[in-house]
């Protein structure tokens, strides 16, 4: 059964930056597609971004020049570099193999001068 354990979020000022990492097991990670997605408060799941096996990215449009997704198959992990965080990006993030439900806690991302 997958397992992921999302970490890095905190409390950043309007205009910061964060780096979210994701370390998964449970499945052949160098060969899987993984998401991040995020879920505000009151609000429904958002997908913002998933990198494929062979190192293709994809972002949610108002989010291109923001995000950066990588991997580190060696590591298992999965990684979201955020950048000029504003105060709608206040979320819980979360990581998952593309197409399925996020299967972690999430990491609380707070954006607030």
């Amino acid at each position: 059964e997958e397992q992921m354990v999302e970490s890095g979020g905190g409390l950043v000022q309007p205009g910061g930056s964060l780096n979210l990492s994701c370390v998964a097991s449970g499945f052949t990670f160098s060969t899987t597609a993984l998401s991040w997605l995020r879920q505000a408060p009151g609000k429904g799941q958002e997908w913002m971004s998933t990198i494929y096996a062979d190192g293709r990215r994809y972002y949610k449009d108002f989010m291109k020049g923001r995000l950066t997704i990588s991997r580190d198959n060696a590591k298992n992990t999965v990684y979201l570099q955020m950048d000029n965080l504003q105060p709608e990006d206040t979320a819980v993030y979360y990581c998952a193999i593309a197409g399925r439900r996020p299967r972690g806690q999430g990491t609380q991302v707070t954006v607030s001068a």
